[in-house]
This record gives structure tokens, C-alpha cells and sequence, in this order.
């Protein structure tokens, strides 16, 4: 029998115990991670560095990618070791920055619809409505409500005595933690993610009627060429935004599994890796101002590596 005075560390599930297929996974996690890690950190140095792309759009935009980087880091890097131990301090400290930085990302993506939606259907007001100081305020109260979240979840989770210290799955994922539970005190963790789903999906609620309101305003633009370049852009972003929530929806909602299937675990990979390494694919390198930006800067650093 196991309880919070005993458990030191927990045991992580791994994926196979085959060498070849372990080769494959870390492969895998090994690409998505590099792919997350250079589009982001690309981004993020190319808007700082150019002085045409300090807007709001953007400023929220840098704020992504570094949500982005510091979730897809929580979860890969330690998965692709053979280690499948976690310390219980090591545990709870990926509880804590996973749901922060998944809150803050997903505050921000409410933002960066809420900008877009003033843009194409307010334009007049855009400067005012997304004023430096407002923009910076927003920024601020998604990083804030990030970290509370995050503490709450922890305090939730880990406030639990354990009855076993394994966990069915790759990382310290909150549903599987509590399977683990000796007492009924897991109850108070469910009902903070029954509150947080609420609020998430109240944000989802707010980024469609954004959307919905952008559609309705495009399908006015008289130039099929405007209204296509509107569409390209809009739709991928909520095609992400979407299975973000749906798959975390189905992760922290359903009923929790004594073995996780291999679709729960299909699921889990993609909710915590695929849409921080789509996000800067979606929301930037599609966008010409950043194709440009990215150009002039490689450029750069090619001639500076003739100077050298």
C-alpha cells in the first residue's frame, strides 16, 4: 500500500518494450519536437527582430510560440529516454507547467481571435480596442492565469493518498494520476477540471462566434483573391484550435481507464505535441509578411556567415 508520506517516485508507461519499435517512437517524438523547436524559435527571432511585425497580432504571436515551446517541453524530451521513473516532485512539477502553459495557450488563442475579429470586422477601432496597453494587459492576465491554473491542478491532484505508483502513461497526465487515488479526495480534482473545462469551452464558444463573425465579413470582400487569402488563413486556425480542445476534452473528460487503449494514447500524443508544432506552421509561415521576414533573414545570416 501506497500513500503520499511513502511515494518518492512514480513509474511512467512506456510505449513498447520491443528495441526496434522503441527506435521508431523516439524517431518520432525525436522529428515532432525538432519541427516544434525550430518553427517556433524561427518565429519568435524573426518578429523580434523586425520592426514591421511589432503589432498586436504578432506581439500575441511571440507570446504563442514561447507557450508553445515551453509545453511540447514538458512532455517529448522525457519521453524519448529509456528513464521511466519520475521523481514525485519531477511528477508535479510536469503537472504544474503542462497546465500552465496549455492555459496560457489557450487564453491566447481567444485573443488572437478576438484581434482578428476587430481587424477585418472593425477596422476602425482596431487601434484603439488593441491599444499597447490593452494588448500588454491581456498578455499578462493569460501568463497570470496560467500560473494559478496550474496551481490549482497541482494542489488538486497531488493532495491525493496513492494506492499505486504507476502511471498508465508516458507522462504525469492528471485523469491516470487520480486512477491511482486510496480516497475520495480525487473528487476535488474533479471538479476543478469539470470547471476548467467550462471555461475552456467557453473560450471555444467565443473563438467560433469570432470566426463566424470573420466568415460572414469576408464573404462581403468583392475580390475572390482577398477572400481566399482570409479563408486560407482563418479556417487552419480553427481546424487547430478545435482538435486542441476536442482531444484534451476527451483526455480530462471521459471516464478514466484502468489501461489506457492505444487510441487514448494516440489522443494524448496529439493533444500535447501536435498543435504546438503546427501552431507557427499555421499562424505564420503561411502569413506573407512572415515569409518575407524570413527571407530577408536568412539572408543575413548567410551573408554573415560569408563575413566570417
Amino acid at each position: 500500500m501506497f500513500n503520499t508520506s511513502t511515494v518518492t517516485e512514480f513509474q511512467l508507461l512506456g510505449f513498447s518494450e520491443i528495441q526496434e519499435l522503441q527506435t521508431v517512437y523516439f524517431v518520432i517524438f525525436l522529428a515532432i519536437y525538432l519541427v516544434a523547436l525550430m518553427g517556433n524559435f524561427l518565429i519568435i527571432t524573426v518578429i523580434v527582430l523586425n520592426p514591421h511585425l511589432h503589432t498586436p497580432m504578432y506581439f500575441f504571436l511571440v507570446n504563442l510560440s514561447v507557450a508553445d515551446l515551453g509545453a511540447i517541453s514538458v512532455t517529448i524530451p522525457k519521453s524519448m529516454t529509456h528513464t521511466r521513473k519520475i521523481s514525485y516532485t519531477g511528477c508535479a512539477a510536469q503537472v504544474f507547467f503542462l497546465i500552465f502553459f496549455m492555459a496560457v495557450d489557450v487564453s491566447l488563442l481567444t485573443v488572437m481571435a478576438y484581434d482578428r475579429f476587430v481587424a477585418i470586422c472593425d477596422p476602425l477601432h482596431y487601434t484603439i480596442m488593441l491599444s499597447r496597453e490593452s494588448c500588454v494587459k491581456m498578455t499578462i492576465i493569460a501568463w497570470v492565469s496560467g500560473f494559478l491554473y496550474g496551481l490549482v491542478h497541482v494542489g488538486g491532484t497531488f493532495s491525493i493518498t496513492f494506492c499505486s505508483n504507476v502511471i498508465n502513461q508516458f507522462f504525469c497526465e492528471i485523469p491516470q494520476i487520480l486512477r491511482l487515488s486510496c480516497s475520495e479526495l480525487y473528487l476535488i480534482e474533479i471538479g476543478i477540471i469539470v470547471f476548467s473545462a467550462f471555461l475552456v469551452f467557453s473560450c471555444f464558444i467565443f473563438i467560433i462566434i469570432s470566426y463566424v463573425q470573420i466568415f460572414r465579413a469576408v464573404m462581403k470582400i468583392p475580390s475572390m483573391k482577398g477572400r481566399q487569402k482570409a479563408f486560407s488563413t482563418c479556417l487552419p486556425h480553427l481546424i487547430v484550435v478545435s482538435l486542441f480542445i476536442c482531444i484534451c476534452a476527451f483526455a480530462y473528460l471521459k471516464p478514466i481507464s484502468k489501461c489506457p487503449s492505444d487510441f487514448d494514447l494516440v489522443a494524448t500524443v496529439i493533444y500535447c505535441s501536435v498543435p504546438f508544432m503546427m501552431n507557427p506552421i499555421i499562424y505564420s509561415i503561411r502569413n506573407k509578411d512572415i515569409q518575407t521576414a524570413l527571407g530577408k533573414f536568412f539572408i543575413l545570416v548567410y551573408f554573415m556567415r560569408k563575413v566570417v
